[in-house]
């Protein structure tokens, strides 16, 4: 089977990593990567390095030029996708698409799949994050999917909600948790040379992303944050920058304004896959709205601060701290995670999105699909009976 993975961030390639190499080691599957979004962007830190950092060859390269971070600039991003896609398929001539998630890069591959008449198996649908655009574009995605690998019973049941047969919807649990499980995590000291950064005896990690459907403006949310993280002047912080959305530039510009005036604070535009979950493992908790820290944070019993809608709708651990954007909410926030009680209930934290095998799990399932006439579906009906 020749199968083609699109990856457009950091993130999702980090989640990908350990299916690709199984994949590629498996004889039954011609497997190549397409490196697509913020990889191949300068200001997102040309993270298509790490890709080839892995020993992973990029077969082709859809470039996507990030004009700017308004609505008009994201469409001619997808436009381009769209196009860029469409040939690369052609001349790949792939049986079968493998995607994840909900980015409006992915989506427009994910277009140009359906037009090329190429099945798609989409990783990590049927979630909800019920405060930004990603919450539509996952469910787009999965209607053009053929083949669904989900992180948790409840999203299996979200996925046929939505019409799609329960024989195509398979619950194999997160990736996220995977690589966790099978990456040798650095040193303190290792990753701290690496990083040229020196952790304290407190040290928060920061993930804050825009919030894309809500009235108040990102720069007004993040300015809440960082007000907050101002009255903590004796705890280090590590920022990492967001994913290139909807006004993700007002965040970069906040937070290099923040370092400059706070020498506590550290910014990281991208520390790849290794680095950041060995980061996860020695902060005391993270803040932010980054699904970083629903699905993959709960695994090191740690805390999560979690800030607005961003991540509403998705299953959460006991580890995760719910706040509003505002600032005494995040100083409440804090203070209850460095708490002892709080400290001695994580300790049995349990991660909702499985103990790790997913990638293992995706390719049995791969291995025994028939893709003959899996283009032609059927909307799957629910007794639902309407008012």
């Amino acid at each position: 089977m020749k199968v083609c993975i699109i990856t457009s961030t950091r993130a999702d390639f980090g989640l990908l990593k350990n299916l690709i190499i199984g994949l590629k080691r498996n004889e039954k599957f011609k497997t190549k990567i397409i490196a697509s979004g913020s990889h191949l962007s300068k200001n997102f830190g040309y993270t298509y390095r790490e890709i080839e950092k892995s020993g992973i060859k990029i077969s082709a390269r859809i470039k996507c030029k990030f004009v700017n971070d308004e609505a008009v600039g994201i469409s001619k991003v997808m436009s381009s996708c769209i196009i860029q896609t469409a040939k690369i398929l052609k001349k790949l001539s792939s049986d079968l698409i493998i995607i994840l998630g909900d980015r409006y890069e992915i989506l427009a591959s994910v277009i140009a799949a359906h037009l090329s008449r190429i099945p798609v198996a989409h990783l990590h649908g049927g979630e909800a994050t019920e405060g930004v655009t990603d919450e539509a574009i996952r469910h787009s995605i999965t209607k053009m999917s053929h083949i669904h690998f989900v992180a948790a019973k409840e999203y299996k049941k979200k996925v046929i909600q939505l019409g799609e047969n329960p024989k195509s919807v398979f619950n194999v649990g997160g990736l996220g948790v995977d690589n966790i499980k099978r990456l040798k995590l650095l040193s303190k000291k290792k990753l701290e040379k690496d990083l040229n950064f020196k952790f304290a005896k407190k040290n928060i990690l920061i993930n804050f992303h825009p919030e894309t459907l809500n009235k108040f403006s990102t720069k007004k949310q993040f300015n809440e944050v960082l007000k907050a993280l101002k009255k903590f002047n004796k705890i280090n912080l590590v920022f990492t920058m967001p994913n290139a959305d909807l006004d993700s530039l007002i965040i970069f510009k906040m937070i290099k304004n923040f370092v400059k005036k706070n020498t506590n604070a550290r910014y990281f535009t991208s520390m790849g896959q290794l680095r950041f979950l060995s980061c996860l493992k020695y902060v005391d908790g993270m803040i932010g709205n980054s699904s970083s820290g629903i699905l993959e944070m709960p695994s090191f019993k740690k805390g999560t601060i979690d800030i607005g809608d961003r991540q509403r709708g998705r299953l959460k651990a006991k580890s995760v701290i719910n706040v509003k954007p505002n600032k005494s909410e995040i100083i409440k926030g804090i203070n209850i995670l460095y708490s002892k009680k709080f400290q001695t209930k994580i300790k049995s934290t349990k991660n909702p999105y499985g103990e790790g095998g997913a990638s293992e799990k995706i390719i049995k399932i791969l291995m025994k699909t028939k893709l003959k006439n899996i283009l032609k579906k059927k909307f799957y009906s629910l007794d639902i009976r309407c008012a």
